[in-house]
């Protein structure tokens, strides 16, 4: 069987996606990380009136005397959130951050620009009307949208609806991740290892992907090396989930159980990729339930799951289809390659002698080499066929935008 290209694998999953639909009210103290249902519209102005940016004097700009310095009785103070008196022409108010600016007035100049004596005040010789006003609605305009379906709700996005008033929103209920672990040799942390058998990392890199995207884990645990137990625990997931990714188990070896249990279950739309980390990469349907198969060494798992999985579940979230920025930056090493897959090799980004930024590489890029994952914070994608030397510009994705975009 030939090796599918990661973009035409990667649009056979947007092609597959199916949002989900089912919402909820939340209050916006519980909203962080959910996604908007439907769009936000304020129902105020924000600002609510025009008020004064600095602390200084409001007045109006046709009191002045041009070309010179004017003075002026100061008549009221203004301070943030209290309502002045109207407006007295021929004077200036003393008005503070955020203070309503009276009608009337025009303009506002900061006080380090203005000289005090007793109750007047010495302005600038000249002052242009607007200065130092916000504006009524300059932020925010009454009945605007502020945001959109399917933005996913970042501290910010709290911070704006607040500041319009917003109490609770719909958004969509989280999607249900189950994730599995296939293999007689995996024991769970904390349980005695015989020989031959291994802590599963596996579990705590899907489940800790899952729940800082967003979603809802399933923990489907630890699956034996059984076609029958492996066909079970895939239906059992299926039933329970959204969406169901299992690791390991799914090459074509006599302890392999994972394809012919999809096979019986569904069916299998993609079967190896030309990818590495990550060949036996599977995607198809449990009945209804959207699978993915990923290899059982960590590093596949951790880069597949970033690469193919991360954005097929956010559109299912009801996000849309995110593609990934790619940064161009430059390689501080050099790597011969061939062979039809391409490579995304765990880099770091560091200062070069002269204060640029430029990729350095793990000492190996083997899959199970599970510390590459934490030394990096990029992964360079190198396309088939490539010879890199150092400072050629290579197609880069952060892991921090990947992780919170």
């Amino acid at each position: 069987m030939s090796l599918l290209p990661v973009e035409n694998a990667l649009q056979i999953f947007k092609d597959n996606v199916t949002p989900i639909t089912e919402t909820e009210k939340v209050s916006i103290r519980d909203a962080l990380g959910r996604v908007l249902a439907e769009d936000v519209c304020s129902g105020l102005n924000v600002p609510p009136e025009d008020n004064s940016a600095m602390d200084g004097y409001a007045l109006c700009t046709d009191d002045l005397v041009a070309g010179q310095r004017t003075r002026l009785k100061v008549s009221q103070q203004v301070f943030a959130g209290h309502e002045g008196e109207a407006f007295e022409p021929g004077t200036a108010v003393r008005i503070f951050t955020g203070g309503h600016v009276p009608v009337g007035a025009n303009a506002v100049v900061m006080q380090e620009d203005c000289e005090v004596d007793g109750d007047t005040v010495l302005l600038p010789e000249s002052v242009k009307v607007g200065n130092n006003i916000r504006r009524q609605g300059q932020d925010i305009k009454q009945g605007s949208t502020v945001l959109e379906k399917g933005q996913k709700l970042h501290p910010q996005h709290l911070g704006l609806l607040a500041s319009v008033g917003i109490v609770d929103v719909s958004v969509y209920r989280r999607l249900k991740v189950a994730a599995l672990s296939t293999g007689d040799e995996l024991m769970n942390p904390g349980e005695a290892l015989a020989e031959g058998q291994i802590y599963n990392s596996n579990r705590f890199i899907m489940a800790g992907m899952i729940e800082r995207l967003g979603f809802e884990f399933v923990d489907g645990g630890i699956v034996r090396d059984d076609l029958q137990v492996t066909k079970d625990k895939l239906s059992e997931a299926a039933q329970q989930a959204d969406v169901v990714i299992t690791s390991g188990g799914v090459s074509v070896g006599d302890a392999d159980y994972v394809k012919p249990a999809v096979d019986e279950l569904g069916h299998l739309d993609v079967w190896s990729m030309a990818m590495k980390p990550g060949k036996p990469v599977a995607f198809g349907h449990i009945n209804n339930t959207p699978f993915f198969g990923l290899p059982g060494n960590p590093v596949s798992v951790f880069v597949g799951f970033l690469v193919l999985i991360k954005p097929y579940l956010q559109a299912s979230q009801g996000m849309g289809w995110i593609e990934p920025i790619s940064w161009k930056i430059p390689a501080g090493f050099a790597k011969k390659r061939s062979g039809v897959r391409q490579e995304y090799i765990r880099v770091r980004v560091v200062q070069n002698e002269q204060g640029q930024a430029q990729l350095e590489t793990f000492y190996t890029q083997d899959s199970g080499v599970l510390r590459s994952t934490v030394f990096s914070d990029a992964l360079a994608i190198l396309p088939p066929h490539t010879e890199v030397k150092p400072g050629d510009m290579l197609d880069t994705l952060l892991l921090d935008e990947l992780f919170n975009r």
